[in-house]
């Protein structure tokens, strides 16, 4: 296990391009979380000089990840941000991507070492829903619970307040409203994409609680609380 500021340890993350992928980036290279960090994702990744020499990157095809099996080798803790949308890629796209990519990198993960599975999936995941986006992320927490990890760490957040690097017009205009509502309700339909990666850096910080954790949006609010932000 990682202490904060110890640099112990190798982690990979996939989906460092998203919103929250990375902002879970910043966080563990500012906090120096692990000594070896290693992003795996679909092309190289513009980061600056100082990240760009903090950090390895393995560009992978995800059409064909059997076949990149080393990417996965030798971390101890592995985080997943992948995910895409149904108007992005279609709904055969988005299964493809929330699901089966993850899944299969969850398994190469398993397979090379990795103990501690971190997974941003969605409030209201269920594999029973008749709703295409919350089953897909109900399949693929159960599908990811079942590759057998040490311990493997669920975080369902609700809608993400942050500030999209790709135009979402009808996600914007839902963050305008939440996060006024977010003044009055804290924790109840929204959180900060801030909050969610420090929730992440945290559950990998703290004592393991049992195989599987599920952490619903109030307790990624409560966990994220536990990992001061920078600079404070």
């Amino acid at each position: 296990m990682a202490a904060a500021g110890g640099g112990s340890g190798s982690c990979f993350v996939l989906g460092a391009s998203g919103e929250t992928g990375r902002v879970l980036l910043r966080e563990l290279l500012a906090r120096r979380v692990f000594a070896r960090v290693t992003l795996i994702g679909r092309r190289r990744l513009s980061l600056g000089e100082e990240a760009e020499a903090a950090v390895e990157q393995a560009v992978v095809d995800f059409e064909r990840l059997g076949e990149h099996a080393a990417a996965f080798q030798g971390h101890d803790v592995g985080f997943c941000c992948l995910g895409t949308t149904r108007a992005k890629a279609g709904a055969d796209g988005f299964v493809r991507v929330d699901r089966d990519y993850v899944a299969q990198a969850a398994e190469l993960a398993r397979a090379g070492g990795c103990k501690h599975f971190v997974l941003q999936s969605s409030r209201g995941a269920n594999a029973q829903s008749r709703f295409l986006y919350l089953r897909v992320k109900g399949e693929v927490e159960n599908l990811v619970q079942a590759v057998g990890f040490d311990r493997c760490t669920i975080l369902r957040p609700a809608v993400l307040l942050c500030k999209r690097q790709e135009s979402r017009p009808t996600e914007w205009i839902a963050q305008q409203f939440l996060g006024v509502v977010a003044r009055v309700f804290p924790t109840a339909y929204s959180v900060p994409v801030e909050t969610v990666a420090r929730a992440m850096v945290a559950c990998v910080l703290q004592p393991g609680e049992g195989k599987v954790k599920v952490l619903e949006n109030g307790a990624i609010h409560e966990l994220g609380k536990a990992v001061p932000q920078q600079g404070t």
